[in-house]
């Protein structure tokens, strides 16, 4: 007579478990597709990029992914108080701000070369996900702090609950970023080389803002 009694109880136990991971993943959603529609330098690049590639988006965020699946593991184990110490931030975003204005001037530089029909990069757009993510001061930041508060959510729901996490958070980064480069190509394909030129045109200046700001702040950091 316990039996029948017992797997009622587990059957309960794990509805009510199911509710609280499926609120809290819809938090975690939420919460991340803030921080992923927030224009950045990845928006610019990805953007830029797009012109080239329908799927250079994809490629970026895999890029991406390879710096941030082992960053959410890291501040599991503590790795956020490091991220957190202004010397770590000032040469994360002296290294960060350098990469940018290289991609600022880069794409300025295609503004004036312009060609309609989609051409080749030497550049691995998963490298370029790799640097932007890791020389990335405030995407660092996020992880030490919000990031950090949703990574100990998900592990009180165990090893699925953090996986779960993991992976809904990398998707939210990687369908934003192949619908971004996907836009970008099919604009330049019906709109040719002037919405070709504008993209990089606001593409550069806007990177070159980005690495400004990083590097001003990486300087602040150094001598505060």
């Amino acid at each position: 007579m316990q039996q029948p009694g017992r797997a009622y109880s587990l059957i309960t136990t794990f509805k009510r478990w199911y509710r609280l991971v499926g609120v809290f993943l819809l938090e975690a959603a939420l919460i991340s597709l803030s921080g992923v529609l927030a224009p950045g330098p990845m928006t610019a690049v990805t953007v830029g990029e797009g012109t080239r590639s329908p799927h250079a988006g994809a490629w970026i965020a895999v890029g991406h992914g390879i710096i941030e699946i082992p960053l959410m593991i890291g501040v599991l184990y503590g790795f956020g108080a490091v991220l957190n110490h202004p010397t770590a931030q000032a040469v994360i975003g002296l290294v960060g701000g350098l990469f940018l204005l290289f991609l600022g001037i880069n794409m300025l530089r295609r503004f004036g070369h312009v060609r309609v029909d989609p051409q080749t990069s030497k550049r691995s757009p998963i490298m370029t996900g790799i640097v932007l993510s890791a020389g990335n001061p405030y995407f660092l930041i996020w992880w030490a702090t919000v990031g950090a508060t949703l990574v100990m959510k998900s592990v009180g729901f165990g090893i699925i609950g953090f996986s779960a996490f993991a992976v809904l958070h990398w998707l939210c980064d990687f369908i934003w970023c192949y619908v971004l480069s996907a836009l970008s190509f099919r604009g330049r394909g019906i709109l040719g080389a002037a919405f070709q030129r504008a993209v990089f045109l606001l593409s550069g200046v806007a990177l070159l803002l980005f690495g400004g700001k990083f590097l001003a702040d990486a300087v602040r950091g150094f001598f505060s």
